[in-house]
């Protein structure tokens, strides 16, 4: 997925409601239309306030106006999470380290496989 296609969804919705860059400006508090425009184009990355203020806006989670942030972040969070249970798996803890480190090995089991309610 291409900077390009990630700056799409945001001006899409902008668009789709009618919005100058200036208005959206506006409503999250900025002066000018830069940073709109900014995050239309993948220049710079909004912050989690806006980012929600985004979302609160146009009704769309975060998720689905930036997918091809959400699967970069998603994908190294993934990593790291198997690093670290590959890493807890090797432990050889005693008492109540063990107890913590079974605590997060269970933890990182159930995210793996929810139970369905």
């Amino acid at each position: 997925m291409t900077l390009e296609q990630l700056a799409n969804y945001l001006r899409t919705h902008r668009k789709k409601s009618g919005l100058s860059q200036r208005e959206l400006a506006s409503i999250l508090g900025f002066l000018t239309e830069i940073q709109v425009s900014r995050h239309e184009r993948s220049i710079t990355i909004p912050g989690l306030l806006i980012a929600l203020a985004y979302e609160v806006i146009f009704h769309v989670p975060i998720s689905k106006m930036f997918p091809g942030l959400h699967i970069t972040v998603e994908a190294g969070v993934e990593e790291r999470l198997a690093e670290l249970e590959h890493e807890l798996h090797q432990s050889t803890a005693k008492g109540r380290k063990a107890t913590s480190i079974a605590r997060k090995i269970e933890f990182l089991s159930e995210r793996k496989n929810p139970k369905t309610a």
